[in-house]
């Protein structure tokens, strides 16, 4: 069976997932963020409809089969072309499809899409069920808890009532709003304030939701303690991406119940024969390198490790024995030869 028609349990690896985030969430990343954990449930960045369906850019649909299970976010908001982009995504083996309806960025806003159909809820139903008419994999939304003014508690349930309607099983909740005129996109992931209590109650009022949150949440013993409150599944973002042993190494273990804790040693290690492949085929080593910056944050040597990888990145001739060395200078060489 090749990949692309294999069945992979997308409920389950969604108790802990890996957020979409623009820049940061490529195939590399992704890559490296599977080697940690065999289980959560990782999101490319977002990729816009019109770049797909008007533009063409099939690459960006590119992935490592090794990344399964790995879901694609749309951003759009015309339905016939979500519907479309959906289906090439479906075709190129992701196994979810994520609409954006929580990025509150400037050339989100522009297209008219992202956090602002917040405000149009309506229009978000009729995407969601153009779309699930047009695959077979879940069709899934990414939300804020409202916009500007709006009162959560009132515009929430609505909300998760009309996509419920329209088909969506399954709804990730940035427990923020967004203010889409006065904050930039960085600070309206950490000025607004947190509602987790929020997300619980709408996962009360709506049993038959898969409920998971994202926002704020910074370790495993924070995402346990959503799961044993009554969420189904927690999103972690920039602390997976800025620190992803310390987030991703454990997760198997502690939120599946499965494996072991990986060695962001090995894991290094491991990155060698994927950069080395990426080199061969024209890529540039910082693609790679530059995910793999975090990998031993908070660990001796994490300041050598960075600095060897960033410096020597850039250099002219330097290949995927970068990381060894980078290894070796924070005292973990290459293992001996059998």
């Amino acid at each position: 069976m090749a990949d692309k028609d294999k069945k992979y349990n997308v409920l389950n690896a969604s108790r802990l997932s890996v957020a979409p985030m623009m820049d940061w969430t490529d195939r590399h990343c992704r890559y490296l963020h599977r080697l940690l954990s065999r289980e959560v449930l990782l999101y490319t960045e977002m990729v816009t409809a019109p770049a797909l369906v008007r533009g063409g850019a099939l690459h960006l649909l590119g992935f490592d089969p090794r990344e399964h299970p790995v879901a694609l976010q749309l951003g759009g908001s015309d339905p016939d072309e979500l519907a479309e982009a959906a289906r090439l995504g479906a075709e190129a083996g992701f196994d979810e499809i994520n609409l954006n309806v929580g990025c509150p960025s400037d050339r989100v806003r522009s297209g008219a899409f992202g956090a602002v159909l917040m405000l149009r809820p309506v229009l978000v139903a009729e995407c969601v069920s153009a779309m699930a008419r047009a695959v077979d994999v879940e069709v899934t939304v990414k939300c804020r808890i409202g916009v500007d003014d709006q009162d959560p508690e009132t515009v929430l349930p609505e909300f998760l009532d009309r996509i419920a309607e329209a088909g969506c099983r399954r709804v990730i909740i940035h427990a923020r709003k967004a203010w889409l005129a006065g904050l930039s996109p960085k600070e309206n992931r950490e000025i607004p304030p947190l509602d987790p209590d929020l997300v619980l109650r709408m996962k009360a009022r709506f049993p038959q939701l898969h409920v998971s949150i994202n926002g704020g949440i910074t370790s495993l013993a924070q995402a346990r303690g959503f799961l044993e409150a009554g969420l189904d599944g927690v999103m972690i973002g920039r602390a997976a991406y800025h620190d992803p042993a310390g987030i991703l190494a454990a997760a198997d273990p502690v939120i599946f119940g499965t494996g072991t804790r990986r060695d962001p040693v090995e894991v290094a290690r491991e990155m060698i024969p994927y950069i080395a492949a990426h080199l061969a085929d024209g890529g540039k080593l910082h693609q790679v390198t530059r995910h793999m910056l975090g990998l031993f944050a908070g660990r001796p040597g994490a300041r050598a490790w960075r600095r060897a990888l960033s410096e020597g990145a850039h250099r002219p001739g330097v290949g995927a024995d970068l990381v060894a060395a980078a290894l070796e200078r924070i005292g973990a060489p290459a293992p001996a030869e059998a």
